[in-house]
């Protein structure tokens, strides 16, 4: 068996562990990388550790400890409920609200699943609370936080814009930032009329004072994220179900506090910072966050432990991993054994599919980065489109976290109050496999087909 043929099953393998026995991809991949780097490829500990993604964990630790601060001092609660009352309490609108305010949140750098624990459990609140589908619900605030993943300053954005310059792929922010958005929107807008969203239309607006009131019992206010735990989710995509908690007596999150104005006004500094004057969004973000843990130590001191360390190891155990790929030639390898199919485009939707059944079942960052570097040499032919094709790979791997044996889609299950989770379960299988199904495709006639890039 070749080396490259033993690195590729290795990989397989990894994703497989990660999956069935709930163990951090990242690490499984560090020691995936420590075994094949050097049993297989005969490589030192430089050449391992030359993969090592230095930048990325600096953006991944500066935004989720920036938002940790956010979640800490009620910010984030503060921007739930404020959406809420724009709508001044129209029940249509609420599914709305929280696909854009999920979109937000990771538009301007946080976690996919932080957004969805921090939101999730208001949003299912409110659907229990005026009749509105679980699965239209959830389904809205997961397609939200993905709408919004790919923004140039979000952590899905930095790593595959980061992957793209590294391998020297032409690339286009914008694009890939558009097209995440438009296919979780259309995506958003068929299950907002198939699950009863058009009758909810006819309802006439509830009381302001009553919206805030079922939200305030799903927050947490100061301290809190969201005030629930709905999941701990594990590194390879699944996550233990548990109860949601509530508090009868949350601390007022509808009040700006001087640490909420402070924290909102880093927040948009981080966005003018990053796109107006192109500075580095992780060392932005932990300037600002250290700025703020200064002036207010005692909230902001639990922020450190909340930053999302599972996220880093996983994302910097498989690009690491993917380094040694690189080293010893398997990336051009498979490449190479991808555009040997001879047809382009068959190879392409392939590729999709692939990325959206494996993310189905385990990390959408783990498998975009292990997927991008391994279609390059088969990009650098030419023959497809780099940017369409990136874009496409892009979508197809985390439109499908609707999943209920993703991250995110188990947020969901576990945060929808007063339902049957056998049966919301069930909902929430059979309408990921309609998008594991339809979604790839579509990506690839739209994006892919017509040679973008």
């Amino acid at each position: 068996m070749s080396p490259e043929l033993i690195s590729i099953l290795v990989l397989v393998v990894v994703f497989v562990i990660a999956t069935t026995r709930s163990v951090n991809m990242g690490a499984l991949a560090f020691a995936a990388a420590f075994a094949v780097g050097g049993l297989v490829a005969d490589l030192d500990a430089d050449g391992i550790f030359a993969g090592f993604p230095g930048d990325l964990f600096v953006v991944l630790v500066g935004v989720t400890y920036l938002f940790a601060i956010a979640r800490a001092n009620g910010t984030t609660d503060w921007l739930v409920h404020a959406a809420v009352r724009l709508v001044r309490g129209r029940v249509a609108l609420i599914p709305w609200v929280m696909f854009a305010l999920t979109g937000a949140l990771t538009a301007i750098g946080a976690v996919s699943p932080a957004a969805v624990a921090i939101v999730a459990p208001i949003a299912l609140s409110f659907a229990a609370r005026y009749g509105i589908s679980p699965l239209l619900m959830g389904a809205m605030v997961v397609h939200g936080a993905q709408a919004g993943g790919f923004s140039p300053i979000s952590i899905y954005g930095s790593i595959v814009n980061g992957i793209v310059e590294r391998e020297k792929l032409p690339g286009n922010e914008v694009v890939l930032f558009l097209a995440s958005l438009a296919a979780n929107l259309v995506i958003a807008a068929v299950v907002f009329v198939v699950c009863g969203g058009l009758k909810l239309w006819a309802r006439g607006a509830v009381q302001e004072s009553g919206a805030e009131g079922d939200g305030g019992r799903g927050t947490g206010g100061e301290g809190t994220a969201g005030g629930a735990n709905p999941a701990q989710p594990s590194p390879g995509g699944t996550a233990t179900v548990t109860a949601v908690p509530t508090r009868s007596a949350a601390p007022d999150t509808t009040r700006l506090t001087p640490a909420r104005t402070a924290t909102l006004t880093s927040l948009l500094a981080l966005v003018v910072a990053v796109l107006v004057f192109d500075l580095d969004a992780g060392l932005t973000a932990i300037t600002l966050a250290v700025v703020l843990s200064t002036a207010w130590p005692e909230v902001s001191r639990r922020a450190v432990g909340e930053i999302a360390w599972p996220t880093v190891l996983l994302i910097c155990g498989v690009l690491t991993y993917v380094g040694v790929l690189d080293e010893m030639g398997t990336i051009t390898w498979a490449g190479e054994g991808v555009g040997g199919i001879g047809v382009p485009l068959l190879a392409a939707v392939l590729l999709c599919y692939i990325g959206a059944l494996v993310s189905a079942f385990a990390s959408s960052v783990g498998i975009m980065g292990a997927l991008i570097p391994l279609a390059v040499p088969f990009l650098e032919r030419g023959e497809i489109g780099a940017v369409g094709m990136i874009a496409a790979l892009a979508v197809s791997a985390t439109v499908v976290d609707v999943s209920p044996f993703s991250t995110n889609g188990a947020l969901v299950l576990a945060a929808a109050p007063d339902v049957d989770r056998e049966r919301f379960f069930r909902q929430l299988m059979v309408y990921g496999g309609i998008v594991v199904a339809v979604v790839p495709a579509a990506a690839w006639l739209v994006m892919v087909v017509p040679g973008w890039g």
